[in-house]
């Protein structure tokens, strides 16, 4: 065995899970992403998917993807930057800026590539980059790609940034990054005192709209976090994913003209990715539409989150400060959280574990999120048997 196939072999995490029953990854779905999914032959209740407004198999979006395959074929072989750019992906850009609030935006081939390709190069040697120590993986990626200074504080803690940015010099570049909504905890930054810090010492920002687009928003406009609290003209950049609300795949960063140009000349996970296909691309722009013509479909997110929020409060479940369609089910225990995971799926019920080393181990949770398409039929009858398996394996009383 070589030196590379011993190490490899020493993580044994999966292979143990396995042998014991209650690995819960890679569950192969043989259906559409619904509130109802089928896997092994089995329709279980979907509680663990990033479809808020419940788009993926929307009929316009579906024929829209369609479409774009008949005109424009299946693949782009090549980069936006050279032979990559249709009119399309131009189209979603003007219609992506303009939703946010923006001059600009650029569409990368997944959102991942957006963190990534755009925190490893908007700052320099001699600059920061500031993120939240529950930032999503692909910002702190590209904050470990990128040469600059990288600070950390503490979880939606402004004492703690405050302590980061008196680190700065003064005349140095920095950058702000953080989340709209944490990915697992649900819970929403805390954007208007993150932007009085960016002004007081002279920083700037970029927020992750990932899980707040098509969420968040005045008015159910799922514009997100930005525009909810009214600091749109205050954040240099707007980041925002496909695959959650928009039923798709791909991402797009949005601000002014002359840093939009900047990125569309120097960050390499743009210019050196194969672009976002014809499909993707369609499917994503016509969702767009949809979630601009029709704000109903996030307040019946709204609806069901509430209900949802309410019902959990009301069990005794542990669900943090979330206040969003995100809602964490802390456990606290790792073998206990993949145990029920495992039970909750035999009773019909999807959702998603987090366990070490994502979060810590005293952290571990289940992550049950909401789509607007879900009914309080579908929600009271997780609640049924949460309930009875929290209680058998003593997570409630």
């Amino acid at each position: 065995m070589s030196l590379l196939s011993d190490k490899l072999y020493r993580y044994d995490a999966a292979r143990n899970a396995r042998a014991a029953g209650i690995y819960p990854y890679f569950r192969e779905i043989q259906s559409d992403q619904d509130t109802e999914v089928v896997i092994n032959g089995k329709t279980v209740l979907m509680f663990g998917s990033n479809a808020y407004l419940g788009l993926t198999n929307h009929p316009k979006v579906k024929e829209a993807s369609i479409e774009a395959v008949k005109k424009y074929g299946t693949g782009m072989a090549g980069s936006r930057f050279l032979n990559g750019t249709l009119d399309i992906h131009v189209e979603l850009e003007k219609k992506l800026a303009e939703f946010v609030g923006k001059e600009d935006a650029i569409v990368y081939s997944t959102g991942f590539n957006v963190n990534q390709g755009v925190l490893s190069c908007i700052t320099g040697r001699e600059d920061y980059i500031l993120w939240d120590e529950l930032d999503h993986a692909s910002i702190i990626e590209g904050c470990r790609v990128s040469y600059s200074t990288k600070l950390k504080f503490r979880h939606n803690d402004m004492e703690s940034l405050e302590k980061q940015l008196q680190k700065c010099e003064p005349d140095k570049v920095k950058l702000i990054a953080v989340d709209g909504v944490f990915s697992m905890e649900g819970d929403v930054v805390n954007l208007p005192e993150i932007i009085k810090l960016a002004k007081k010492y002279n920083a700037s920002v970029m927020v992750d709209e990932a899980h707040s687009l098509g969420v968040l928003g005045s008015n159910y406009s799922g514009k997100g976090v930005v525009e909810q609290c009214g600091v749109t003209d205050d954040v240099e950049l707007i980041m925002g994913t496909f695959s959650k609300s928009l039923a798709s795949i791909g991402g797009f960063i949005a601000g002014d003209e002359i840093a939009l140009d900047y990125l569309r000349h120097n960050s390499r996970a743009y210019i050196f990715t194969a672009s976002a296909t014809p499909a993707a691309t369609a499917a994503a722009s016509m969702a767009l539409d949809i979630l601009k013509a029709e704000p109903e479909r996030v307040k019946a997110l709204w609806d069901i989150t509430h209900y949802a929020l309410d019902g959990f409060r009301a069990m005794g479940c542990e669900i943090g400060h979330t206040s969003t369609p995100i809602i964490p089910l802390f456990i606290r225990d790792n073998e206990k959280t993949f145990m029920i995971t495992k039970m909750l799926f035999e009773e019909g019920i999807f959702v998603n574990p987090v366990v070490s080393p994502a979060v810590a181990p005293n952290d571990t949770l289940i992550r049950f999120s909401l789509m607007a398409t879900h009914t309080k039929e579908q929600v009271d009858i997780a609640f049924d048997k949460i309930g009875k398996i929290f209680k058998q394996l003593g997570v409630l009383a």
